[in-house]
C-alpha cells in the first residue's frame, strides 16, 4: 500500500473503512468459494480416470471369466481331477484381479485428497491481510 493511500485511509471515518473491509471480505470469499470449485472439480477428474480403471477391470475380468474358465478347466482336467482344475483357475484368477485392484488404486491415489489444498492457503493468506488491514484502519 503506498504512503498516500495509507494518509487518505486515516483520513476516512472508521465506519467508512469498516464498510470497505466487509465489501473486499465479501469479494474474497466469493473468490476462494470459486477458486475451491475449481480445485476440487480438478481433483474430482483425476480421480475419475482411476475409477475408471477399477470399472474397465471389473467388465474385462467378467467377459473373459466364462470362457477362458471353461477353457482352462477344460485343459486342465485333462491330466487331472476337475475339481482340482477349477480351484487352480480360480487362484490364477485372483492373482490377476488382486493386481488390477492395485493398479486402480496406486491411480486414485495419485489424484490425492480431495481437499482445495491451494484454496486453505490463499485463505489463510486473505485472513492474514483482513487481520493486517483493520489493524491498520483502528490506528
Amino acid at each position: 500500500m503506498s504512503e498516500g493511500n495509507h494518509n487518505g485511509m486515516r483520513e476516512q471515518p472508521i465506519g467508512e473503512l469498516f464498510k470497505q473491509l466487509t465489501e473486499d471480505i465479501s469479494t474474497l470469499v466469493r473468490q476462494e468459494m470459486r477458486l475451491a470449485q475449481a480445485e476440487v472439480s480438478e481433483k474430482g477428474k483425476a480421480a475419475g480416470v482411476g475409477l475408471g480403471m477399477f470399472g474397465a477391470a471389473g467388465i474385462a475380468g467378467l467377459l473373459a471369466l466364462g470362457t477362458l474358465t471353461a477353457c482352462l478347466i477344460a485343459a486342465l482336467a485333462t491330466g487331472m481331477e476337475v475339481w482340482l482344475a477349477a480351484l487352480i483357475v480360480t487362484a490364477v484368477y485372483a492373482v490377476v484381479d488382486g493386481l488390477l485392484a492395485l493398479s486402480g488404486r496406486s491411480r486414485v491415489a495419485e489424484a490425492g485428497p480431495p481437499v482445495p489444498e491451494q484454496t486453505i492457503e490463499t485463505v489463510k493468506e486473505d485472513a492474514q491481510w483482513a487481520k493486517t488491514r483493520l489493524q491498520s484502519a483502528r490506528r
